[in-house]
């Protein structure tokens, strides 16, 4: 037999484009269009549909950039109708191939009730099929018009990320508003014939079931009256119901399908247009919950349901209801799909207390998995975290997109830095906007890499982003997909039915180590500084709210402020979503989070000011509060003594030019550029600068990633740079030295000083920065020969290698830590510790002249310049703390961290303040002291064993304690667990290497 495919195959799709397709709506009439552009921000729906509106033409120009428009459209179902499925047609101006990224609109009757959302894969609104001709439609649109930021040329700069920037311009032409007869015979001759053609074009040449899928089409296309597509569509349909008809193979794999809308809780578009996506999106999957039984919808972040909870009360009822079915599935149990890399330890486990809480409350319902699809890797803490909140599960599929290496499992269990493991799936469709495509399906089943000992994998289905959902089109193709011969079967089920199912199919899966690093998006660890700024300094600002005001409750009767502490941290949990604390949102987002961080600042130091004011009393006696985990000078962690005199630094002139800092400890050499080039120890009488380099090192480089540009760095970066030699200035400033350098357009301003007592040399870093494309680096050239580093992650520290053996190390090249970098030759290390910065490199070298030593060199990502999507990304001044401390151990570091990012505070009362709890090991690291959110008083107190080894500690009440019991994060009390001792307000713990325990304490 010739081979025809390509004439059939081209046949099918000009056929189906020219004319099945427009024929589902064979026949429409206009409608008539008014329009009311709300000025200014979004205004209610009452106040929406009461507005007078202009009459507007299809074809008219619409929509400035982030505006609103009401439109109501109106008309009459023709008598000729009577008895047919009438739709309305809303074209807003949509371009098919971009649902959630451009305008949008929510569909109300005249009373307000919410039909479905629109969007370009979703223009339709069903009528109904009136019994008789002239039926009066009336609807009004909620029209967002919202700009295209990311078009068909991404990542050039535009104005348009900010409304305060976008202009006016109208954005989107009307293009069709009509009532139409909806054909369901063509509409599903259409999903015959799309299923069968991406499936057969799936298949091997040689398949028989190609061959077998190609001829019946052949003949349904010859059934077909291309001049009468409505009066043939049913005789074409049967030619191709055996072929549709044929069970798959037994050993077909298996596809659980998710309905899914992933959402950007804000990216390329604000937060307050994410309310009203959410609000689209819910309303769409409950009405397609209402026609297709077999459909099942999953929806994450916590705090998105409460958008539509406090925002669209008429739609959460519907969500309601949907859930009470079981098929509206709240998963994930977080408040939002946070970054996982950055957020503080507290910070991680507050966005599984508040996400599994809400849905708890609200539902009843446990999530049993974490659901991360879109986050960009995954620190190597994470994992007793979920187990710690109840949780068994993860889902995510980002991993899919590292450059470099290819992930070896898709079902695996995944051990974090403790030793726990949660079982994980990576859904090998490698979309979690899966549309039913037949090239997404065949890809699932081809990739899945855990073929022999497993065959299930799962789906998330619907399109995402800016949400949207699930069509019926996906649902329609899913019913074609669940036992079809040559594809992989596909079945809508949760995902808890997925996880236990696939759980216990594979009982023994593969272990993965340590942090699932995305080999991708790494200047998402630099990018918006003053971003990731808010949200450190709104962590420790938190501890130390709850720490000082659980402290004053229990010894002065102080308010707990239960309600401001929990809007609070939901505030601060939302911007960490996974494109705000990132800094890959526009320009408008970071604008708001700078504000909104202020504001938490504002309200955070006034909490922790009336606690310690009503803790010191009414005095003149200095005090000094130490919110740390650690003593420090003689204040002991979580209270309040009379400071000690302290010593100072001795700084003398440098021979050659330059200055020394000498403080019995260490002695620190500043030459004439500003340069450290000697930072001696002197007690291990080691030097702590390589030989021939110099540390506090600014060095700029190019950045200009091949694409994603907020997001990406690529490795090429590192092939040209400028190190900032040159200063204006040297010069003493108090007991320290201050640095002037100027470069291109911008100015940095050092103060590096020697704290008297300690071995810390304190960088204190401003810069102005007005640079574009520009990475620019802080290095330490360390003389220490290490072939792996610490760095700091939740609850504990990660190693990874300083070497580049394999290509999985070399893709490292930009990591992320939290408060500290170490590392170490046996007995001697040093640490470089930060209060606001997360991205980093390390290296090592071996010196060619002299010693041959190793020289390795920790270099901290200060600042970036890239242009999309915010144009102006961190213009302006920006202020960084770093010291470097030799001659530190892991606890040192540890400590160290802490230090610089809970300065001390100082008032005057009437005497010391003692601590609430306090443990007697460095390595118990306490990081949250707080009253029970319950309201009864119980204090819970949350520590981890910090350096990596076991620890026995004891644990001090400073209040008469009436029973200890071990909680989960959510203050619930675990079953399996054994109370520690306990002897009155002394508890014994003993803890694995990094292990997290809650207590909670009940008071007598």
């Amino acid at each position: 037999m010739h081979d025809d495919r390509s004439l059939v195959e081209a046949r099918l799709r000009r056929v189906l484009d020219e004319r099945v397709r427009p024929a589902v709506y064979p026949e429409s009439v206009p409608l008539q269009v008014a329009v009311w552009h709300a000025p200014g921000e979004p205004v209610p729906v009452a106040e929406g549909l009461a507005a007078e509106p202009e009459p507007i033409e299809v074809g008219a120009r619409w929509g400035a950039p982030w505006g609103t428009s009401w439109f109501r459209v109106t008309g009459t179902v023709p008598e000729a109708w009577a008895g047919r499925t009438v739709e309305a047609i809303l074209d807003l101006g949509f371009d098919e191939n971009m649902p959630g990224f451009q305008c949008e609109g929510l569909v109300y009757r005249p009373d307000g009730t919410p039909v479905k959302g629109l969007n370009p894969r979703n223009q339709w609104v069903r009528v109904g099929a009136p019994a008789e001709g002239g039926e009066e439609v009336r609807l009004h649109i909620e029209a967002a018009s919202n700009p295209v930021i990311l078009d068909h040329h991404p990542f050039r700069p535009t104005r348009l990320g900010d409304k305060e920037t976008a202009g006016s311009e109208p954005q989107y032409t009307l293009t069709r508003m009509d009532l139409a007869v909806f054909d369901e015979t063509v509409w599903q001759l259409v999903l015959d014939l799309e299923v069968l053609g991406e499936l057969m074009a799936e298949l091997p040449a040689e398949s028989a079931r190609r061959w077998e899928i190609l001829r019946a089409v052949d003949r349904a296309l010859d059934a077909l009256d291309l001049q009468d597509v409505n009066g043939t569509a049913e005789r074409a349909r049967s030619c191709l119901t055996d072929v549709l008809a044929r069970p798959a193979a037994p050993s077909a794999h298996r596809i659980s399908a998710v309905g899914h809308a992933h959402i950007d809780s804000a990216w390329l578009w604000p937060l307050r247009e994410t309310v009203r996506k959410v609000a689209r999106t819910t309303s769409n999957m409950t009405a397609l919950l209402d026609d297709e039984p077999e459909f099942v919808f999953a929806m994450s972040q916590a705090q998105q349901w409460a958008w539509v909870r406090d925002h669209r009360p008429e739609v959460w009822a519907r969500v309601k209801k949907a859930v009470a079915d079981g098929r509206f599935v709240p998963v994930g149990g977080m408040w939002v799909e946070s970054d996982t890399n950055m957020p503080g330890s507290e910070a991680m486990a507050r966005q599984f207390v508040h996400g599994k809480r809400f849905f708890l409350d609200e539902f009843g319902i446990e999530n049993d998995e974490a659901w991360l699809p879109d986050t960009f890797g995954f620190a190597a803490g994470l994992p007793q975290i979920i187990k710690a909140a109840g949780s068994t599960y993860l889902l995510t599929q980002k991993i899919s997109w590292s450059q470099t290496n290819t992930f070896p499992h898709h079902t695996f269990r995944w051990e974090g830095i403790d030793g726990t493991r949660i079982f994980t799936h990576f859904p090998p469709v490698d979309t979690y906007n899966c549309s039913m495509k037949g090239s997404e399906i065949a890809h699932a089943a081809r990739n899945f890499k855990d073929k022999g000992v497993a065959r299930h994998s799962l789906a998330p289905t619907g399109w995402g982003d800016g949400g949207g959902g699930t069509t019926r089109e996906m649902v329609a193709k899913a019913a074609r997909l669940r036992d079809l011969e040559g594809s992989a079967t596909v079945t809508w089920q949760t995902p808890r039915a997925f996880f236990e199912k696939a759980a216990a199919e594979y009982p023994e899966p593969p272990v993965w180590v340590g942090e699932l690093y995305l080999e991708l998006h790494r200047a998402t660890l630099t990018s918006q500084a003053r971003t990731k700024q808010g949200n450190r300094r709104s962590e420790h600002l938190l501890r130390e709210a709850e720490l000082w005001a659980a402290t004053a409750a229990v010894r002065t009767g102080f308010p707990y402020p239960y309600d401001d502490l929990d809007r609070i941290w939901k505030t601060v949990l939302l911007h960490q979503f996974h494109d705000i604390l990132p800094g890959s949102s526009i320009a408008w987002v970071h604008r708001e989070a700078r504000r909104t961080y202020e504001r938490v600042a504002e309200e955070l130091n006034r909490i922790i000011d009336a606690a310690q004011r009503a803790l010191a009393g009414v005095g003149r006696t200095p005090l000094v509060f130490n919110a740390a985990p650690h003593t420090r000078a003689g204040v002991p962690s979580g209270g309040a003594r009379t400071p000690a005199e302290a010593a100072r630094t001795a700084r003398t002139d440098r021979p050659g030019g330059g200055h020394v800092l000498d403080n019995g400890l260490l002695r620190v050499e500043i030459d004439a550029r500003g340069l450290v080039v000697s930072v001696y120890d002197i007690d291990a009488d080691r030097e702590t600068v390589a030989p021939g380099r110099a540390a506090n090192l600014l060095q700029l480089h190019p950045d200009f990633p091949n694409m994603w540009d907020a997001w990406d760095v690529d490795a090429f970066y590192r092939n040209t740079v400028t190190d900032l030699t040159d200063a204006d200035e040297v010069a003493p400033d108090g007991e320290g030295v201050r640095v002037v350098r100027s470069f291109g357009a911008s100015r940095v301003t050092q103060l590096l000083s020697l704290a008297p007592g300690e071995r810390r040399l304190t960088v204190d870093t401003e810069v102005d920065w007005h640079e574009t494309e520009k990475f620019l680096k802080l290095a330490f050239p360390l003389d220490v020969h290490a072939e792996r580093y610490a760095s700091e992650t939740q609850f504990g520290h990660f190693h990874r290698p300083t070497h580049t053996n394999t290509s999985w190390e070399a893709a490292k090249f930009e990591a992320c830590n939290h408060r500290f970098v170490h590392l170490e030759e046996p007995g001697w290390g040093v640490a470089l510790v930060n209060d606001s910065t997360y991205g980093h490199d390390v290296t090592r070298t071996v010196r060619t002249d002299g010693d041959g030593g190793t020289t390795t060199t920790v270099r901290v990502s200060l600042l970036r310049a890239p242009r999309f999507p915010d144009p102006e990304t961190d213009q302006g001044v920006h202020r960084f703390r770093h010291a470097l401390v030799p001659g530190a151990g892991i606890g040192d570091a540890v400590r160290e961290g802490w230090r610089i990012n809970l300065p001390e505070r100082r008032l005057t009362g009437a005497g010391e303040v003692a601590p609430l709890v306090t443990s007697d090991r460095d390595a118990v690291v306490v990081t949250a002291v707080k009253l029970a959110d319950d309201g009864s008083g119980d204090v819970v107190v949350r520590f981890h064993e910090a350096f990596g080894g076991r620890a026995r500690a004891t644990l001090t009440a400073g209040f008469e304690v009436a029973g200890v019991a071990v909680t989960d994060l959510l203050e619930r009390p675990l079953a399996d667990a054994p109370a520690p001792e306990a002897d009155g307000g002394r508890i014994a713990v003993r803890l694995r290497p990094f292990e997290l325990v809650t207590l909670r304490l009940r008071r007598a």
